[in-house]
């Protein structure tokens, strides 16, 4: 029988030798969801409130750039820029584990269904999405 631990959204082996699926965030999630529970947070974070989050983290990561150059944007903001994706991450991180969802393999599945929207053929130095192709 197949178990998943919602508080380490990991898949363990089973006493009966049956191996499940770990993912390389493990570690990372785990210590995420302990910062969280330590503040008594879970309670704030349901699917809505997390995807909110990510969207306004994403957001304040993107308001580094306006007005500016790439260049200049990165050299003036690179401490605030490195802050900011780690929010994005840990948001997607807690809203995926919120849901029981596998982030490794779910971005794993999404670059096969990339690799097939992109062949490299057709998509190869191209900017065109690929209903355009």
């Amino acid at each position: 029988m197949k178990h998943i631990d919602r508080f380490n959204l990991v898949e363990r082996q089973e006493d009966n030798g049956n191996r499940f699926e770990e993912s390389t965030f493990d570690t990372l999630i785990n210590e995420i969801i302990q910062f969280r529970d330590e503040r008594n947070w879970k309670q704030f974070h349901n699917p809505k409130d997390l995807a909110i989050s990510l969207s306004l983290e994403a957001s304040e990561l993107l308001e580094n750039f306006q007005w500016k150059s790439s260049d200049d944007a990165i050299e003036e903001n690179i401490d605030n820029i490195k802050d900011e994706i780690a929010d994005v991450v840990i948001y997607a991180m807690l809203f995926s584990h919120e849901l029981g969802i596998n982030l490794e393999q779910a971005i794993k599945e999404k670059i096969q269904k990339n690799k097939q929207k992109y062949p490299v053929d057709k998509a190869f130095g191209s900017r065109k999405k690929y209903t355009e192709f």
